[in-house]
Formats: C-alpha cells, structure tokens, sequence
C-alpha cells in the first residue's frame, strides 16, 4: 500500500505529474543532487594542498576534510530508506538537497579548518539522502522495463562528476580561491530544489517499520571512534603515540560499541543495517572485496593531488586534469563489461580488473621529485580500465543470489561498506604517510652529515648560488644554505612517504583476490540473464 499526495505549492504551479514525460523531468530532477553529491566526493582532493597552505595544517588535519564527508555519508546511507519510508521521499530527498547546499554555503565560509571539517559533515549527510533515496524515485517512477535505461541515466551524472570534478575544482582554485568549489553548488542546488518542489510528487508508505535507535547510535560511534583512532595515532599533537590515553579510550569505545551494534542487529525485528544478508557466501565475500578496494583506492586518491601540487609544482588545474581519463575509460569499458559478465565467468573479469589496478597503484612506488608526465597518466588509464573490468562484475556476483525482497537492503549495504572502505582508507593511509615522511626525513637527516667532504662540497655550491641570487653574505649566506638543504630533505622525505603508501595502497588492493577465490559461480542457462545492479 502506499500513499501518492500531490503537494500544494507544486500542484498550483504545475501538473507535470500527469505529464507524459514526468518520469524524465524526475529523472532530470535526481540527476542535479546526484552529480552535486558525487562532485564534492571528488572536487575536494586537487583543493587540499591550498587549503594546508591556507590553514597552516598537516595531512593528519586535512585528511578530515575527506574523511568527515565519507563517513558521515555512510552513516546516514543506511537510514536514507526508514526516514523516506515514514516521511515521504519528496520530502526527504529535499531534505538531503537542502542540508547539502547549506552545508556546501557554510563550508565556503568557513573561517578554519574545524568549522570547514564540520559543515563538511553537514554537506556530507545530505549527500547520504540524495544518492540512495534519488535511486529509489527514479527506480519507482521508470517501469521495468525502462528502469535499466533509466538508471544508466542516472549513472552517467555519477560518472561524469567523477571526470569532471578535479578538473573543475582545479580550474576554480586556480582562477579564484579553494571557497568557489562550494560556492557552485549553491546556485546549482537552490535550482534542484526548486525543481524538486515542482516536479516531484510525494509517495509514502503506510506502514513504516521501528527506527533501530540503538543500531544506528552504536554503528555512528564505532565508526567515528575507530576512524579517530586510526587517523591520530601518528598526529603531531598527540605525543602519546599509539599507547596514548586518548588512542586507547578511543579503540576500547569503539569495540564496546561494535558488540551492541553486532547483538543489536542480528537480534531486533527490524535492524538499520541487514546483517544476516552477509551470511549469503557470494553477498558476504563481495561487499569484504569492495571494502580492500575501498581502502586502497579512496586513500590513494586524496594522495595522488597532494604529490602533484605540493612536490612537482603542478596547478589545481593541472592536477585536477590528470584525473580526467579514468572516469571517461571507466565509463566507456563498464557497458562492454557487463555484456561480457553475462557471457562468461565474472571472476575472471575482477581478476583482471583487480590486477589492473593494483599494477596502476605499484608503478607510483618509485615516484621522486623528477617523475615524468607520462609515468603519472599511464597508472592512471590502466586504472581506468581495471576500475570498468571490476565494478559491474563486482556487483553481479555481489546479488546474483540475494532474494528480490531483499534487494533494496543489499544494494544500500553494499554502497555503505564502500564508503565505509574509503573513510577508513583515507584514515589508514593518511597516518601511514605521516609515520613514514617522520622517517625518511629523520633517515635523510642522519645522512646529511655536516663533517662530510660530499656535504661541506654541496653547501659550498649552494652559498655561490645564494650569493649571486641574493646578495646575501656571511653568517646570512649560510643560514639561507642550510635551509635549503633542509628544505630538500624535507621534499625528499614527503615524496619517499608518498611513494610508501602508494606500495601499501597496491599490495591492500590485490588482497581482493583472497576473497575473490572463495565465490562462488554457477553458469546462466540460456536464456537466463543475470540482472545487474549498480
């Protein structure tokens, strides 16, 4: 049963509902808040080394400003469908609209790092209503057989603000300031929720199921507490290290709340998270290989801008245009994949999608401060590639055999885990690079010994160059040498930790494989075909 009102502001201006072609102007209508949503997921990264500058923080800070949007927007994820279910989806897809532009406006004026990273979270809960509940109008407004078309639709938004996003961040960034990457989506989103109003009609079941209270505030901590503690172990603040008070009350908070979250959802009648759908052996073991992918490949793509702009001098707009290609191949490959999924044994294609992209992610382990155009573009189209090879077999082995009343549950369980992978990728390798850079540039500063032949020789040509640069002379002269000897450490070290965690990320990435090797297979008969989901 359900319950189609007609809302009275839209109904006075327009009856695009009995349109004939009311589903496009929805379908036009999600398409705004999708592409808006998965643009800020992206536009962010080539921005962070202008707001480091601008802000005189760390990665260990800013990697919040990611982490913050990832993290809120999976926890939000799940409950998207309870509240949509009991208030309606117009209103709260204009909800998610609503909360995001503001978000996005206040994100703008942010005056610090802390208030960015908090309206970050702001946008970042609205963005966690737009995508699954904008999925869910557009796939109840198309009929069946429409609703593939439709949803691809609404998947080219997705894809192109992933191409897109960097290269229009870097363009804005370097033209006005880091603000105007959120200032855009102001305009953009009052537009899509006026149109939202007009356009869209309300639906509302009748019968809501209970709120898991307990489930989702037990889920929210464990979730934020363990990210704290994986991300600010290594921080420059916290002295204590990894056996700090504050690290240590953080973890134990954390499993004391993924206990209740665990009892909570295996026991109440009507959990916020469908855990019982990962006893089903293929569901179970696709959304363990989309969490290691998501915690290699969200945490190299924050790292990847940083290194561009901050060690080889690159732009935002330089930076942003490396990206460009990999969501243009991912786009083009992923149809002719999902042919191919139909035909024949998807392993086989996430196998070859799953070393492709490790194989991208170890070339960048020998970065340095004189790496080539060409070494940095060619990991990133064989990224491509192996992102289109794995994602839509990924997905087919992931509900081939999850029961249609499921469906809804698995798909929306399935995105959390992925956002779940990023947030806790950022984090992870985000610390790994701190603790590595505090290496290396201790290492490098063992060797840089002052008493040695080879030092004394370089600090000797660097003083001829400082004085004919500078005019400087004397005890000035040499300062001005030192620091840049220590300038170049530091550089070195950076670079180095880059290098670091690119070889992490890589060997996390072809850890999909161990999973990959238990699911299980079973050939289409003729005439069958498996139904893909995205």
């Amino acid at each position: 049963m359900a319950n189609n009102s007609k809302n009275g502001f839209g109904a006075k201006l327009s009856a695009l509902d009995q349109h004939p072609s009311y589903k496009w102007f929805v379908l036009a209508n999600v398409m705004i808040g999708t592409f808006m949503a998965v643009l800020d997921s992206t536009i962010v990264n080539v921005a962070l080394p202008k707001m480091m500058a601008a802000f005189g923080i760390s990665v260990d800070k800013v990697e919040w400003i990611i982490t913050g949007y990832l993290l809120i927007f999976a926890v939000v994820l799940p409950s998207s469908g309870w509240i949509a279910d009991h208030f309606g989806y117009k209103k709260t897809y204009f909800m998610g609209m609503f909360l995001f532009t503001l978000g996005s406006l206040l994100c703008s004026l942010s005056t610090d790092e802390n208030m960015l990273i908090m309206f970050r979270v702001l946008q970042g809960s609205g963005a966690g209503f737009i995508m699954p509940v904008g999925m869910a109008i557009v796939t109840r407004e198309f009929p069946p057989e429409k609703r593939g078309m439709a949803l691809g639709f609404w998947g080219i938004a997705s894809a192109a603000s992933v191409s897109l996003g960097p290269m229009l961040g870097g363009y804005l960034i370097d033209a006005f300031s880091w603000h105007t990457i959120f200032d855009i989506n102001v305009p953009v989103g009052i537009v899509g929720l006026v149109a939202t109003l007009i356009i869209q009609r309300e639906y509302k079941t009748e019968q809501t199921r209970d709120f898991d209270i307990i489930g989702f505030i037990s889920m929210t901590l464990f979730l934020v507490f363990l990210l704290l503690a994986l991300s600010d172990g290594n921080a420059a603040w916290n002295t204590g290290g990894w056996t700090s008070n504050f690290i240590l009350s953080c973890f134990a908070i954390s499993l004391v709340s993924f206990i209740i979250f665990i009892t909570t959802e295996l026991t109440v009648k009507h959990p916020i998270v469908e855990l019982k759908l990962l006893m089903n052996r293929n569901f179970g073991l696709a959304n363990l290989m989309m969490f290691i992918f998501g915690l290699g490949f969200f945490g190299i793509t924050f790292l990847v801008p940083l290194y561009l702009q901050n060690s080889l001098g690159y732009t935002a707009l330089q930076a942003g245009f490396v990206f460009f290609p990999v969501g243009i191949i991912q786009g083009v490959t992923s149809p002719i994949i999902g042919k191919l999924a139909d035909k024949m044994n998807p392993k086989i294609l996430i196998f070859i999608g799953t070393i492709m992209t490790f194989i991208s992610t170890y070339l960048y382990k020998d970065l340095s401060i004189y790496t080539e155009y060409n070494d940095i573009m060619i990991p990133l189209i064989i990224r491509g590639f192996g992102l289109g090879f794995m994602f839509i077999p990924l997905n087919t082995m992931a509900i081939n055999n999850v029961p249609r009343a499921k469906m809804a549950q698995a798909t929306g369980l399935f995105n959390t885990i992925r956002q779940i992978g990023g947030s806790f990728g950022v984090a992870i390798l985000g610390s790994w690079l701190t603790r590595r850079v505090i290496f290396h540039t201790a290492l490098f500063g063992e060797a840089a010994n002052q008493n040695s032949p080879v030092f004394k020789q370089t600090v000797t040509n660097i003083n001829q160059f400082v004085q004919h640069s500078t005019g400087s002379t004397g005890a000035e002269m040499l300062a001005r040498s030192k620091a840049l000897v220590a300038q170049h450490i530091t550089n070195q070290a950076f670079v180095q930790g880059i290098a670091d965690d690119f070889l992490a990320a890589a060997i996390i990435t072809v850890l999909i494989i161990i999973p990959l090797m238990f699911l299980r297979y079973k050939k289409p008969k003729d005439g069958e075909r498996i139904e893909i989901l995205e």
